[in-house]
């Protein structure tokens, strides 16, 4: 099996990038979190590998961290949740905020995941909170979350009420790498990864 591949990117795209490694270029599915890390084509560049083998195809799906493989590898065993499903979820929120909402029920903001419906929002807190239950030792303590939760579900509202639908808007949150609490700070910096 293949765990990680180290090379120099040929091509990339939304969802997808090709590195070559001496000469053989591997195609490899990625979540959009990877994309934005990538550096730009001809850079050199290494990613953590998930090798799925089916009867007609061996696909390759690649992560910046180890951290978003470990948690693709334990979405791919949720029932229903396939390796498509898993790529929108991390393209969508980044793991720090996908176990927050699992340990927060937040059931409107996995709904807004691309994909992930009320059914499988309920399933996803169900069989993922056990198995994070390690990983919410590592989040912040509990009343800063709250607070920057609530200021994320205000500008996310915000953003709605300015006509973009509610899976951008959350993917667009999700992106700021340091949250804070002003609304109208977060709502400005969603726009700017939205344009």
């Amino acid at each position: 099996m293949i765990g990680r591949i180290t090379g120099r990117i040929l091509e990339k795209t939304m969802g997808l990038v090709l590195i070559d490694v001496s000469g053989v270029a591997y195609e490899i599915e990625i979540p959009h979190s990877t994309y934005y890390r990538l550096s730009e084509i001809n850079g050199d560049t290494s990613l953590h590998i998930h090798m799925v083998v089916r009867e007609d195809a061996q696909l390759l799906y690649g992560f910046f961290t180890q951290r978003e493989r470990e948690l693709f590898r334990l979405l791919i065993k949720v029932n229903k949740v396939g390796p498509k499903v898993a790529v929108a979820i991390l393209s969508s929120v980044e793991t720090e905020v996908f176990v927050q909402c699992v340990r927060d029920k937040d059931l409107k903001t996995l709904n807004a995941i691309p994909g992930v419906g009320n059914v499988m929002a309920e399933r996803l807190i169900v069989e993922m909170g056990s198995k994070l239950s390690q990983w919410e030792s590592e989040l912040p303590v509990a009343g800063p979350v709250n607070v920057r939760k609530e200021a994320l579900v205000d500008a996310e509202s915000a953003l709605v009420g300015l006509g973009y639908r509610p899976s951008d808007a959350t993917r667009a949150l999700a992106q700021i790498e340091e949250p804070g609490d002003e609304v109208e700070i977060l709502i400005k910096q969603a726009l700017k990864a939205l344009a």
